[in-house]
């Protein structure tokens, strides 16, 4: 803003002398909260295991190489368990997560003030809460095994997807539906016909980005006995038989890639 100097000029500056203040100040304190955390953090750290990381890791790289080739005949049900774990979650999430979806969406519910918090709510508790933390109490309920996993990653993503699609049916081309309300459609067809058209792309590329993510996350869900090549993996950590960790990490690594590059080539042909 414009302010004047000795000689009576008008000088531009970016803040005034309060704003510059409260600037610095905001400053002062986000250094002040880092610096706080900082020193909990180091008091919770036993640093000489950090300054002896290096020398560690070089040792476990000694023994995890070369990896254990002939063990992959053992990990190929255990990489079809994953990939299962991974669809049928999505699948199972996508059928839950459009209803939950049109009752979130303004345009789409049938009560802004009771049915639409209600949809929000479900949305934002099953996202908030990791699949691992799911697959715990899963296993706790229903046993461990693979079951629980495709549970876990079905109510994990329940929240993801029907977050992206109810912003993309709040975002429609109205025209589209007051165009097929002005001929007398019921409810149902105006949704059959003027929003579920406009949202299938969107629908399709949520779909496939999501089961991209669960297929990484499905992964891991072993390690709490939710099934998968994470079981294995943790069976092996467990025995320190580090050739063959070395050899599951580069089966979970070239699925993941696998899985990103069928991702990427699905919403290409969608987009």
């Amino acid at each position: 803003m414009p302010v004047q100097d000795v000689q009576g000029q008008k000088v531009w500056q970016r803040r005034t002398g309060r704003e510059s203040l409260f600037h610095w100040l905001l400053w002062l304190a986000g250094i002040a909260v880092f610096a706080y955390c900082w020193q909990q953090i180091s008091n919770a750290t036993t640093w000489f295991f950090v300054w002896d990381a290096p020398s560690i890791a070089g040792d476990i790289w000694r023994r995890a190489t070369p990896p254990k080739w002939e063990y992959i005949t053992q990990l190929g049900e255990p990489i079809w368990d994953t990939l299962n774990i991974a669809t049928l979650g999505t699948i199972i999430a996508l059928f839950l997560a459009v209803p939950v979806a049109f009752l979130a969406a303004r345009n789409t519910t049938p009560s802004t003030l009771f049915i639409r918090p209600i949809a929000l709510l479900i949305i934002v508790s099953t996202r908030s809460i990791n699949s691992l933390i799911w697959a715990l109490l899963l296993i706790a309920i229903i046993g461990p095994g693979v079951f629980a996993g495709v549970i876990a990653i079905a109510i994990r993503s329940i929240g993801f997807c029907a977050k992206l699609l109810y912003e993309a049916i709040e975002e429609i081309d109205h025209t589209q539906v007051e165009a097929i309300t002005a001929t007398g459609a019921s409810r149902w067809q105006v949704m059959a016909y003027g929003i579920v058209p406009q949202i299938l792309p969107a629908f399709a590329g949520i779909a496939v980005f999501r089961w991209d993510i669960n297929i990484r996350e499905s992964t891991v869900l072993g390690l709490v006995g939710a099934g998968g090549i994470g079981l294995q993996l943790s069976a092996s950590l467990n025995v320190l038989a580090w050739p063959q960790v070395a050899l599951i990490l580069l089966v979970i690594l070239a699925a993941v890639v696998i899985s990103e590059w069928v991702s990427a080539k699905v919403r290409g042909a969608i987009i």
